[in-house]
């Protein structure tokens, strides 16, 4: 039995067990390999993309809870060959090192930011647990502010 699923926009039948994780459906079967494996349990948030706008850990969510739910990857976030505000505020404010955790942390930042538009420091503790082994914490702290500033204005 085939699974439905949209993946940026775009809708797929696929012939998968459905307890398979959504990272591997997406990295292996539909080859949008920005989303990341790391830690296999949830924890790490490498593996985040937006489901129905909302930020998950696809590397412990099965194919089957995504059925006929909109999946966006970080390959899906920018619109119209402009970056998200997001992917824009990363640039501006350097934020990434080594850059492996970044797809997580943008998707986790993005599905943040349509929740609560201007968070507080507190509340991007709160909702914002990815771990980055670079440490650029504070950069990510201000680029959330500076979008949370720009809301309203053009992406």
């Amino acid at each position: 039995m085939a699974i439905a699923i949209t993946v940026n926009g775009k809708e797929h039948a696929l012939d998968v067990e459905p307890d398979i994780p959504l990272l591997w459906v997406l990295r292996e079967t539909l080859d949008l390999t920005g989303t990341k494996y790391g830690c296999g349990i949830s924890a790490c948030g490498a593996c985040t993309v937006l489901m129905d706008g909302r930020a998950v850990r696809s590397c412990t969510l099965p194919i089957s809870a995504a059925t006929g739910r909109a999946v966006t990857t970080i390959e899906g976030l920018a619109q119209g060959g402009a970056l998200h505000k997001v992917q824009r505020a990363w640039i501006d404010h350097q934020v990434p090192q080594c850059g492996y955790c970044q797809s997580g942390m943008i998707m986790a930042v993005a599905g943040l930011l349509a929740q609560i538009p201007k968070p507080t420091d507190d509340e991007i503790d709160a909702n914002l647990t990815n771990i980055c082994r670079c440490g650029t914490f504070a950069r990510v702290r201000a680029a959330i502010h500076d979008v949370a500033a720009r809301t309203g204005a053009a992406s």
